[in-house]
Protein backbone atom coordinates (compact mmCIF):
# COMPACT_ATOMS: atom_id res chain seq x y z
CA UNK A 1 0.00 0.00 0.00
CA UNK A 2 1.34 3.47 -0.82
CA UNK A 3 2.15 5.69 2.13
CA UNK A 4 -0.82 7.76 3.25
CA UNK A 5 -0.63 11.51 2.91
CA UNK A 6 -2.77 14.51 3.72
CA UNK A 7 -4.44 16.14 0.72
CA UNK A 8 -1.64 18.26 -0.69
CA UNK A 9 -4.02 20.96 -1.94
CA UNK A 10 -4.51 21.85 1.74
CA UNK A 11 -0.82 22.69 2.14
CA UNK A 12 -1.35 26.14 0.67
CA UNK A 13 -3.69 27.18 3.47
CA UNK A 14 -2.54 24.89 6.29
CA UNK A 15 1.06 23.87 5.57
CA UNK A 16 1.89 22.90 9.16
CA UNK A 17 -1.23 20.75 9.51
CA UNK A 18 -0.32 18.87 6.32
CA UNK A 19 3.29 18.53 7.51
CA UNK A 20 2.42 17.05 10.91
CA UNK A 21 -0.25 14.84 9.37
CA UNK A 22 2.30 13.37 6.97
CA UNK A 23 5.26 13.25 9.35
CA UNK A 24 3.67 12.39 12.70
CA UNK A 25 0.34 10.69 11.99
CA UNK A 26 1.12 8.81 8.78
CA UNK A 27 4.92 8.74 9.06
CA UNK A 28 5.15 7.67 12.69
CA UNK A 29 1.90 6.61 14.38
CA UNK A 30 0.56 4.52 11.47
CA UNK A 31 3.99 2.87 11.09
CA UNK A 32 4.43 1.71 14.69
CA UNK A 33 4.78 -2.06 14.99
CA UNK A 34 2.57 -2.45 18.07
CA UNK A 35 -0.57 -2.55 15.89
CA UNK A 36 -0.82 -3.83 12.34
CA UNK A 37 -2.10 -1.49 9.61
CA UNK A 38 -5.21 -3.71 9.49
CA UNK A 39 -5.87 -3.18 13.19
CA UNK A 40 -5.19 0.55 12.94
CA UNK A 41 -7.70 0.73 10.10
CA UNK A 42 -10.34 -1.08 12.14
CA UNK A 43 -9.82 1.33 15.03
CA UNK A 44 -9.84 4.36 12.73
CA UNK A 45 -12.99 3.36 10.84
CA UNK A 46 -14.78 2.54 14.08
CA UNK A 47 -13.92 5.87 15.66
CA UNK A 48 -14.79 7.86 12.54
CA UNK A 49 -18.14 6.08 12.31
CA UNK A 50 -18.85 6.48 16.04
CA UNK A 51 -18.06 10.17 15.95
CA UNK A 52 -20.03 10.71 12.71
CA UNK A 53 -16.97 11.93 10.81
CA UNK A 54 -18.56 11.07 7.48
CA UNK A 55 -16.22 13.26 5.42
CA UNK A 56 -13.16 11.25 6.45
CA UNK A 57 -14.86 7.85 6.48
CA UNK A 58 -14.85 6.98 2.73
CA UNK A 59 -11.08 7.44 2.47
CA UNK A 60 -10.42 5.31 5.53
CA UNK A 61 -12.86 2.60 4.43
CA UNK A 62 -10.77 2.30 1.27
CA UNK A 63 -7.56 2.17 3.30
CA UNK A 64 -9.13 -0.49 5.54
CA UNK A 65 -9.94 -2.67 2.53
CA UNK A 66 -6.40 -2.18 1.21
CA UNK A 67 -5.06 -3.12 4.66
CA UNK A 68 -6.81 -6.48 4.54
CA UNK A 69 -10.16 -5.94 6.21
CA UNK A 70 -13.12 -7.38 4.34
CA UNK A 71 -16.45 -5.73 3.64
CA UNK A 72 -18.02 -8.35 5.93
CA UNK A 73 -15.66 -7.51 8.81
CA UNK A 74 -16.24 -3.78 8.41
CA UNK A 75 -19.99 -4.37 8.25
CA UNK A 76 -19.83 -6.40 11.46
CA UNK A 77 -17.82 -3.69 13.22
CA UNK A 78 -20.34 -1.05 12.14
CA UNK A 79 -23.26 -3.23 13.28
CA UNK A 80 -21.57 -3.71 16.65
CA UNK A 81 -20.93 -0.02 17.16
CA UNK A 82 -24.57 0.87 16.37
CA UNK A 83 -25.46 -0.13 19.92
CA UNK A 84 -22.70 1.98 21.46
CA UNK A 85 -22.44 4.97 19.11
CA UNK A 86 -25.97 5.30 17.81
CA UNK A 87 -28.08 3.95 15.01
CA UNK A 88 -27.79 7.00 12.71
CA UNK A 89 -23.99 6.86 12.88
CA UNK A 90 -24.01 3.18 11.96
CA UNK A 91 -26.49 3.64 9.12
CA UNK A 92 -24.39 6.44 7.65
CA UNK A 93 -21.23 4.35 7.95
CA UNK A 94 -22.77 1.23 6.39
CA UNK A 95 -24.17 3.33 3.54
CA UNK A 96 -20.68 4.67 2.88
CA UNK A 97 -19.24 1.15 3.14
CA UNK A 98 -21.72 -0.05 0.50
CA UNK A 99 -20.77 2.83 -1.78
CA UNK A 100 -17.06 2.12 -1.31
CA UNK A 101 -17.54 -1.61 -1.93
CA UNK A 102 -19.68 -0.97 -5.01
CA UNK A 103 -17.10 1.43 -6.46
CA UNK A 104 -14.33 -1.14 -5.98
CA UNK A 105 -16.43 -3.91 -7.53
CA UNK A 106 -17.09 -2.00 -10.75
Amino acid sequence: MPKQSAPQELARIAPKLVEVTDDVLFGDVWERAELSPRDRSLVTVSVLAALYRSEQLPYHLGVALENGLTVEELSEAITHLAFYAGWPNAMTAVTQLKKTADERAS
